[in-house]
Order: structure tokens, then C-alpha cells, then sequence
């Protein structure tokens, strides 16, 4: 969780919110799917419906207040990974930022399955 003070009091931001954040800024950008959770019963990668979205999302806290965030998505057939991959990366880091106004350190993203059809 990440303190934010001011002259007018304080905020307390959670990994929620951060989740929430990041995991539709992603999911809204060209060629993803959705995000993806690995099920643990059968090890296979499942689309997350939009309520759950977060859980394919990681977000880790650091002691200087900035926060690292892991996405793993699934991505249309036949999209350019590298294109995609820097699209979300520039895209989680600016909404972030602008909403919360927390500096985002790094931003991972995992492409765990590949929709075909």
C-alpha cells in the first residue's frame, strides 16, 4: 500500500486499485484478449471475465513508493507480440500515473496463451 500526503490529509492506495488499473488499461489496448490466470487444478491458462481481471495482475510495492507491475494476458492470433507488448507497457504506465499519481518502476508482461480462431 502506497501513502500519499498532502497539506489536506492523506490517501491510502491498495494493490487492488492498482490491479484494477492496470489490468483494463491493458486488456483495452489492440490485440489483447484479456488478462489470463493459470488454473491450478489442470495448469491450463484461462481468460479472466472482467470482474476478475485483477487476478492476472501483480503488483509489487517498493521502499522509494514506486511499484513494479506484472500482467499476464492473452493475445489475438496473428498479432505482432513486440508491438503489443510496447503498446500495454507505455499504456499501463501512463493510466497509472495519471490516476494515481504513483511512479510506475517497471511493467512485465507475460503472454501466456495465444487465441486461435
Amino acid at each position: 500500500m502506497i501513502r500519499q500526503t498532502n497539506e489536506y490529509g492523506s490517501v491510502n492506495v491498495s494493490a487492488n486499485v492498482y490491479s484494477d488499473i492496470a489490468g483494463t488499461a491493458a486488456s483495452n489496448c489492440f490485440g489483447v484478449k484479456g488478462m489470463a490466470a493459470r488454473s491450478v487444478s489442470d495448469g491450463v491458462y484461462h481468460l479472466l471475465r472482467k470482474e476478475s481481471m485483477s487476478k492476472g495482475v501483480r503488483v509489487e510495492f517498493h521502499e522509494d513508493d514506486t511499484i513494479s507491475i506484472d500482467l499476464h494476458i492473452m493475445v489475438d492470433n496473428g498479432v505482432n507480440l513486440n508491438a503489443v507488448g510496447a503498446s500495454i507497457i507505455s499504456e499501463v504506465r501512463y493510466v497509472v500515473a495519471k490516476c494515481t499519481g504513483t511512479e510506475v518502476r517497471a511493467v512485465n508482461v507475460y503472454v501466456d496463451s495465444m487465441m486461435i480462431g
